[in-house]
């Protein structure tokens, strides 16, 4: 074989997309398994985030209806809104998905050695599941590098870390967003019944995650009017395409509402003013606050550049400048000729790279959309856009395999590409070993600090500080000094926790990661211990600490790289 034909071959095995197969099914199950393995090594050390108190309550109340429903389900079915309006503002997927790992992991004998870890486990399979997915998609669509690179990028982003170990939904619905964008894609492929049914199916799934699925009907449907223009289908393929839309488009409008309304027990009695009630709660949510190159920001409208100058200071340099890369070369190659007179292909692969990037684009754009309107409530930060993130890394893998395919075609022709190159794969892994290596060393840097942990585009976690970008949030920091708290805090003692939730602060005693003797409370004058969790907005807890205990010292203090984040004071008086 030639040097050119072997180069081809590598071409067409790592650079090409992918036919149907199990292969590609079974690398992804890998990604899936080993990132679920990352996530249960490294949640030990992670604090409890606020919002994971509420859903451990919300669960073990979902967990006793679940009990009875198994004993007397007539007795359970009569008492449904007694159970479930706990935490009725959010869906209830996740949270009973919550409340069945601890049942089954937890209460019917401990598969984990810490309680907390039985909630977080289907969020952190979920999160990795995602990892999968994308891959699956990448080397679908783009090639098995892509798919590569993709899924990395994803699983080695700080904040997807961190939040894929959570027991929230904000990871969790990157997954199921990603899962129906890609459905309602093998759909326009495939055609048949069993797509548009899995499409409605994985819909109703995810609104029943989070209320980021209700962009999903609109992506779907400006994908397929785009998809549709004369240009990008001709013929029976434009047939083919508006069928195979509408069947999907139709399946989302109705199995979606009725799954949605059938797993999530609340919505069983008034059904239409309680969904009402959730689309008021979330569409008029009340104001976090957030700071943001140095003012705080606490009602709409947010700086329009917010999720923009974020997404730059938070996901990893080599991965925006490979999506920057993927977007422009895909965008010119199938999406600018749509809408060129000179567009005469009529290709199905150029009609299908048309409409994926089209999706890709779509999917981003609707996520960032959102903060460009003046009446957005304040939320908390970059998890608010995070379903964006799989797409980001689709088009780096792009543009990654892009730039492999035109540095091996190029090295071919002048003769600079030797035998051993010419004939494996060494190419193609150098470039993603050297494209994912630097996000792979930050995250684990990050880690667990990863919500105060900044890029060094803006120059790392100390550049960010600078900066007057956001420190910390949630009061998740905590976990990072409960070693400091069980050797400072006398017995019986009293911590002020600050923004950290009583629930959460149960969890870190019932883990065995603080002394059960401790106890918390949230009158700063009543403790021995106070705990500031800075952000901007908490400056005046601080300065309360300072006339209660008559210091200005902090008994102690921690953070990432210099960085104070959270730190104490000591009650000598």
């Amino acid at each position: 074989m030639s040097r050119l034909d072997r180069s081809r071959t590598i071409m067409r095995r790592w650079l090409t997309p992918v036919q149907d197969g199990w292969l590609d099914v079974g690398v992804a199950t890998v990604f899936v398994v080993l990132y679920t393995a990352a996530l249960l090594l490294s949640v030990d050390d992670l604090g409890y985030a606020r919002d994971e108190g509420f859903y451990f309550h919300a669960a073990r109340r979902y967990q006793a209806w679940f009990q009875l429903l198994w004993a007397d389900s007539a007795a359970a079915f009569a008492v449904v809104d007694s159970y479930w309006n706990t935490n009725a503002e959010h869906p209830a997927l996740i949270k009973s998905l919550f409340a069945l790992s601890h049942g089954l992991l937890w209460d019917a004998g401990p598969r984990f050695a810490m309680e907390g870890t039985s909630f977080r486990f289907p969020a952190i399979v979920l999160s990795s599941v995602g990892v999968g997915l994308v891959y699956l998609w990448g080397s679908r669509a783009s090639g098995r590098l892509a798919g590569v690179v993709a899924a990395v990028s994803l699983a080695a982003m700080p904040r997807f870390f961190y939040h894929a170990h959570l027991a929230c939904f904000d990871a969790p619905v990157v997954t199921m967003w990603t899962l129906c964008a890609y459905c309602w894609w093998r759909s326009l492929q495939r055609g048949g019944w069993w797509w548009p049914l899995i499409v409605g199916v994985s819909f109703g799934l995810a609104l029943n995650t989070k209320h980021n699925a209700w962009f999903l009907p609109i992506v779907c449907s400006l994908h397929a009017a785009l998809a549709l223009l004369p240009r990008a289908s001709r013929g029976l393929q434009r047939k083919v395409l508006l069928r195979r839309s509408l069947a999907s488009l139709v399946a989302m409008a109705t199995i979606g509402p009725l799954l949605f309304v059938a797993t999530w027990p609340w919505l069983w009695h008034d059904t239409l003013g309680r969904v009402q009630a959730y689309a008021k709660f979330h569409l008029l949510h009340v104001y976090y606050n957030m700071e943001f190159l140095g003012d705080n920001y606490w009602k709409p409208p947010m700086p329009r550049g917010y999720a923009f100058v974020m997404t730059a200071a938070t996901v990893p340099v080599v991965t925006l400048a490979c999506f920057v890369v993927g977007m422009v070369g895909r965008v010119r190659r199938d999406v600018l000729p749509i809408f060129s007179r000179a567009f005469a292909s009529n290709t199905e692969r150029s009609r299908i790279d048309g409409a994926t990037t089209v999706l890709w684009l779509g999917a981003i754009g609707v996520q960032y959309a959102a903060w460009l309107l003046p009446t957005t409530p304040i939320f908390g930060g970059t998890k608010h856009w995070m379903t964006a993130y799989p797409f980001l890394v689709l088009f780096a893998g792009s543009g990654v395999l892009l730039a492999v395919r035109r540095a091996r075609t190029s090295w071919l022709r002048v003769g600079h590409l030797d035998r051993l190159v010419a004939g494996s794969s060494a190419l193609e892994l150098a470039v993603a070993a050297a494209v994912l290596i630097a996000p792979v060393v930050e995250t684990a840097h990050a880690h667990p600090w990863a919500l105060s942990s900044y890029s060094p585009l803006v120059g790392g976690a100390s550049g960010g500080a600078n900066l007057g970008l956001n420190r910390g949030f949630w009061g998740y920091q905590t976990g990072a000094i409960t070693s400091y708290l069980d050797g400072r805090v006398p017995d019986r003692g009293k911590v002020f926790i600050h923004d950290t939730a009583y629930s959460a602060w149960d969890m870190l005693q019932r883990d065995g990661r603080l002394r059960k003797d401790v106890r918390g409370v949230l009158d700063a004058a009543a403790a021995d211990v106070a705990i500031y969790h800075h952000e901007k907005h908490m400056l005046g807890v601080e300065y309360q600490a300072w006339m209660l205990y008559g210091t200005q010292r902090p008994d102690h203090v921690a953070g990432i790289d210099g960085v104070p984040v959270i730190w104490t004071y000591f009650n000598e008086r």
